[in-house]
C-alpha cells in the first residue's frame, strides 16, 4: 500500500478521502486542516448533500486523530504544511485550494520528502501537469512528480471538447457553467475574505451571481491547440449540488443534431471516456445527478445545431462527486505507476 495524507479537509478533501478509503492500494494515514479534529471527523461522517458515510468515525481519546472502522488516521492543524510530520507519507492529496504555484508546492518534495503530490485545482505553470482523465492522462510520466486534477468544470468540459474536436473540429467556442454554491461564497451578505469578486459577498442562497470560471481557458492546459479559441463565464445559483455547463462551439464541419449526439453517445460507451462521459436521453433535472460519479453527462434532449455549424450542448455534473472520484482515481494511477510499481486500478483506454 502507498501511504497518503490529505492536506485540506473541505468538501473536496473529505470526498476524496471517502473514495480513496475504498482503494486497497491507498492507505490514508494523516489529515491536516485548520479545523478541529472533532469537526473533521464529524463532517467526514455526516454530509448534508451526499449522506452519512457507512463507516464508523470516532475521535481518538487523546484528540490527536480519528479512527475509521477502528483504523487510525492522525490529525494536525498546521497552516504551514512544512510543519506537518510527513515522514511516513509517500503521496499528498493537496486539497486546500491555497497552493496553486509550483514554488509554493515544491517544499512538499524539498522539505517534507514526499514522493508525489496530486492537487485538487489547476496549477498553470511549467513543472506541473494538469490532468483530465480520459483526455490527456497519457502525458503522466516518471519525471512529473506534481500533477493536478484540473478543476471540476474543466473535467466536465474537456470530454465534450475532446469529442467535438476529434469528430468535427472546433473553430472557437464559449461556455457558461451554471454552478451551485461553494465555500468561496457567503451564506448571507457580508464581506468575503476568500475572493475579491464582490458578487460572492452577496448571499449565495438567494442570488444568481455571474462570476468568472477558468475552465474554458484552462482547457488549453489539456488541449494547447485551442489557445485563444475558448472562453466563458459562470453563474452561481442557490443550489447545494448539481451543476450544468452550456457549451457552444462553432465547428469546422456542417453537422446535424443527430450526428453530434451520435458522436457523444458513442464516446460514452467505449474508449477512454467510458465511465467518465455520460449520455442521457431522459428529461432529468439537477437533483437526479447528485452523487453521480461521472465527470460529464450529456443532456441529449437539449442538443441544438444552428445554421449547420454552431453547436449547443448541455453537460450535467455533480461538481463534488464526479471531480473527487476522478481525483481518487488519478491518485491510484500515480501511486501505482510511480510509487508502488504496479498496474493501476483504473485504465481509460
Amino acid at each position: 500500500m502507498v501511504k497518503c495524507a490529505v492536506n485540506g479537509f473541505g468538501r473536496i478533501g473529505r470526498l476524496v478521502f471517502r473514495y480513496a478509503w475504498e482503494d486497497p492500494l491507498l492507505e490514508l494515514i494523516h489529515v491536516n486542516d485548520l479545523c478541529s479534529v472533532e469537526s473533521a471527523a464529524y463532517l467526514l461522517k455526516y454530509d448534508s448533500v451526499h449522506g452519512t458515510w457507512d463507516k464508523e468515525v470516532e475521535v481518538t481519546a487523546d484528540g490527536k486523530g480519528f479512527t475509521v472502522d477502528g483504523k487510525l488516521v492522525t490529525f494536525s492543524s498546521e497552516k504551514d504544511f512544512t510543519n506537518v510530520d510527513f515522514s511516513e507519507t509517500e503521496m499528498v492529496m493537496e486539497c486546500t485550494g491555497k497552493f496553486l504555484k509550483v514554488d509554493t508546492l515544491s517544499p512538499y518534495f524539498d522539505k517534507c520528502g514526499v514522493k508525489r503530490v496530486v492537487v485538487s485545482a489547476p496549477v498553470k505553470e511549467t513543472g506541473a501537469l494538469n490532468v483530465v482523465l480520459g483526455c490527456n492522462h497519457g502525458l503522466l510520466s516518471e519525471e512529473l512528480k506534481l500533477v493536478t486534477n484540473a478543476s471540476c468544470t474543466t473535467n466536465c468540459l474537456a470530454p465534450v471538447v475532446k469529442v467535438m474536436k476529434e469528430n468535427f473540429g472546433i473553430k472557437h467556442g464559449c461556455i457558461t457553467t451554471v454552478h451551485n454554491v461553494t465555500g468561496t461564497q457567503t451564506l448571507v451578505d457580508m464581506p468575503n475574505t476568500k475572493k475579491s469578486d464582490l458578487r460572492r459577498a452577496r448571499s449565495g442562497m438567494l442570488n444568481l451571481a455571474p462570476t468568472s470560471t477558468g475552465s474554458a481557458t484552462a482547457i488549453v492546459e489539456i488541449y494547447p491547440e485551442l489557445k485563444g479559441k475558448l472562453n466563458g463565464l459562470a453563474i452561481r445559483v442557490p443550489l447545494l449540488n448539481g451543476s450544468i455547463t452550456d457549451c457552444v462551439f462553432e465547428v469546422e464541419k456542417e453537422v446535424t443534431v443527430e450526428e453530434v449526439n451520435d458522436a457523444l453517445k458513442k464516446a460514452s460507451e467505449s474508449g477512454p471516456l467510458k465511465g467518465i462521459l455520460g449520455f442521457e436521453e431522459k428529461p432529468l433535472v439537477s437533483t437526479d445527478y447528485t452523487g453521480d460519479i461521472r465527470s460529464s453527462i450529456i443532456d441529449a434532449l437539449s442538443t441544438q445545431v444552428i445554421d449547420k455549424t454552431m453547436v449547443k450542448i448541455y453537460a450535467w455534473y455533480d461538481n463534488e462527486c464526479g471531480y473527487s472520484k476522478r481525483m481518487a482515481e488519478l491518485c491510484n494511477i500515480v501511486a501505482a505507476k510511480y510509487i508502488a510499481g504496479t498496474e493501476p486500478g483504473f485504465k481509460y483506454e
